[in-house]
């Protein structure tokens, strides 16, 4: 006989922010299911942990937090007479909640290999209406908030926009568990500085400070974290990973694998055909299905797949140069070159041992951008309120360009 739980007003013990309520039994179910409990079995910042040790964190740490900054968010806003009622204030909490649910293994490495044409966002918006259905129909107003429908403007801000507590959350997290101290924001002080106007979310003129360290904060994370260049080596390695099982699965290969990841493997899996089915297997995939199968491939006789494999176990990761400008062709034509003749790998398989790309670092967005509300209760864009001379070039994309291949087995 089983007996129903019924303290369901729990409290959770987070290493940045202390203690963290669970507000009411609706949102302590939804933590409880099992979609929601799969974050714990996804880490939230891939295979960075090969750069730093200590990156661990799942997307549940991650969901958990910005949960708990929502209802700061919340708290604040109606002490300023922004009225919030509680049924927003609970679909606030379940939007920010399930914003990452549908990221795959890895995070996003699933999105470039072995599924086509959906994103991790659409397929939290699946997620959350397969539970707006077995929660009858609660979820509705959080569905609405998550896509932008709803009447009040600032309720998506606060899930996405450029000053948003997603960002809020995996900045000083993500600082935390790599040891980074220069994305250490300071997310109290920017959510004390929250406000609204018009229906716009807004930063006081007492917090543009805290706004420009924040927005330089994010543009050193991502050049030493989010873009490190072994960080986009190892990316790029388990990508080509799946990449070359998804082809072996197609050619009819019999490769080991967990039955979740399998399906997605040997099946055509896009936009279109991302059904219930797609759903309900992709419910139960995580890193542990990825990285099971890969330590089994280092001993498959496919030269690629093994070499691939044994490359990521082994943490033998692609050789990685970075650069302004594109690669010349003469450039890739001798690194080929060398590939193959010096390291045997042969001819029809090179593509997957040399790898072209770029990486993109945006710090801020002149398109979408942050609100300061003056003292004098106008409201200007950040760049045009600050006295920061930098803030303008944060404004301008850095783009660079970078090669991958194997220095050596």
């Amino acid at each position: 006989m089983t007996t129903s739980k019924t303290n369901k007003l729990k409290i959770l013990n987070d290493p940045i922010y202390g203690l963290i309520s669970i507000p009411n039994s609706l949102i302590f179910d939804i933590i409880e299911h099992r979609y929601f409990q799969r974050l714990r079995r996804v880490t939230q910042m891939g295979l960075t942990n090969l750069v730093y040790p200590g990156a661990n964190h799942t997307r549940f740490h991650h969901a958990i937090g910005c949960m708990h900054l929502m209802q700061k968010a919340v708290h604040i806003l109606r002490t300023k007479n922004v009225a919030i009622s509680e049924d927003e204030a609970t679909a606030l909490s379940i939007a920010i909640l399930l914003h990452d649910i549908g990221h795959g293994a890895f995070s996003h490495a699933l999105e470039y290999s072995i599924v086509n044409g959906i994103t991790h966002e659409e397929i939290s918006l699946l997620f959350m209406k397969k539970l707006n259905e077995e929660f009858n129909g609660q979820l509705s107003l959080a569905i609405d908030i998550f896509e932008g429908k709803y009447e009040r403007k600032f309720f998506s801000q606060l899930i996405s926009s450029q000053l948003d507590v997603d960002r809020l959350d995996y900045l000083k997290r993500d600082s935390f568990y790599t040891g980074v101290t220069e994305g250490n924001i300071s997310s109290d002080r920017l959510i004390t500085m929250m406000n609204v106007k018009d229906d716009e979310l807004v930063i006081e003129q007492k917090g543009i400070y805290s706004v420009e360290k924040f927005l330089i904060a994010r543009r050193l994370m991502y050049w030493q974290v989010y873009l490190h260049k072994t960080s986009l080596s190892a990316e790029t390695l388990l990508v080509k990973v799946l990449q070359r099982a998804k082809e072996l699965a197609k050619n009819g290969e019999d490769l080991f694998t967990t039955d979740s990841l399998k399906y997605f493997l040997y099946n055509t899996v896009t936009r279109e055909s991302f059904d219930d089915t797609a759903l309900e297997v992709f419910s139960r995939l995580d890193d542990y299905d990825v990285f099971t199968s890969i330590k089994q491939w280092c001993s498959h006789p496919d030269f690629v797949l093994s070499n691939l494999s044994k490359m990521i176990i082994q943490r033998k990761l692609f050789g990685i140069e970075i650069q302004d400008e594109p690669f010349s062709e003469k450039k890739i034509d001798k690194l080929k070159s060398y590939l193959i003749n010096s390291l045997n790998i042969p001819e029809e398989h090179i593509d997957y041992f040399i790898f072209l790309d770029t990486a993109s670092n945006h710090a801020y967005n002149a398109e979408k951008p942050i609100k300061i509300l003056t003292k004098k209760g106008k409201i200007k864009d950040i760049v045009k309120a600050s006295d920061h001379l930098n803030l303008k070039s944060l404004s301008k994309p850095v783009v660079k360009y970078y090669c991958c291949y194997p220095k050596k087995f």
